[in-house]
């Protein structure tokens, strides 16, 4: 038996059908509409953490399996479009002389992402044309291979990013 590590939630509508209240969503070539940076052909946006209260990203997703040197520049190129700085060891107004970790490694892992409501069903809520990510095994329904890696400036533990240190992780380091 596995467990399930995502549920699509469902309403039901007046006439008694049930429909999803989020949808399994691919980005393909709507990406760059939708919050991600193309960059010599990387799909990659920012992610926050759960508290959701950063200015800047404490990672970065980069759609498919890349990698490290490849991450770190779509990293890099993300930062300069949407922030416009290159320099990923600090964030603006930090003390340079604190000691910022290296830049982490790339993690390969995968994902599912759910938008919110499906297309055909607009419910008007203030969740209403957004998508979210949840890490996923390959095996899951809809899920799509992820590189990841968290900002350097972050704490270890702010993205969320799978370790492939940890017991039972569906990750693995990029090259």
């Amino acid at each position: 038996m596995t467990t399930t590590l995502y549920e699509i939630e469902t309403n039901t509508s007046d006439d008694g059908n049930t429909h999803p209240a989020e949808c399994i969503w691919t980005p393909g070539e709507e990406a760059a509409e939708t919050g991600f940076v193309i960059h010599r052909g990387l799909r990659i946006a920012g992610i926050d953490d759960a508290t959701d209260d950063h200015l800047y990203p404490v990672g970065f997703l980069v759609l498919g399996h890349h990698r490290w040197a490849d991450a770190i520049e779509g990293a890099a190129a993300y930062m300069a479009r949407v922030h416009g700085w290159r320099n990923l060891h600090l964030y603006p107004g930090d003390d340079p002389s604190e000691l910022i970790p290296r830049i982490p490694r790339a993690v390969q892992t995968w994902g599912v992402f759910l938008r919110h409501p499906h297309p055909d069903h607009s419910c008007g809520c203030e969740w209403d044309d957004t998508w979210r990510m949840v890490w996923a095994p390959a095996t899951e329904p809809g899920a799509v291979p992820i590189t990841a890696l968290r900002h350097p400036a972050a704490l270890a533990t702010a993205a969320g990013v799978p370790s492939p240190d940890e017991d039972g992780a569906s990750a693995t380091w990029a090259a």
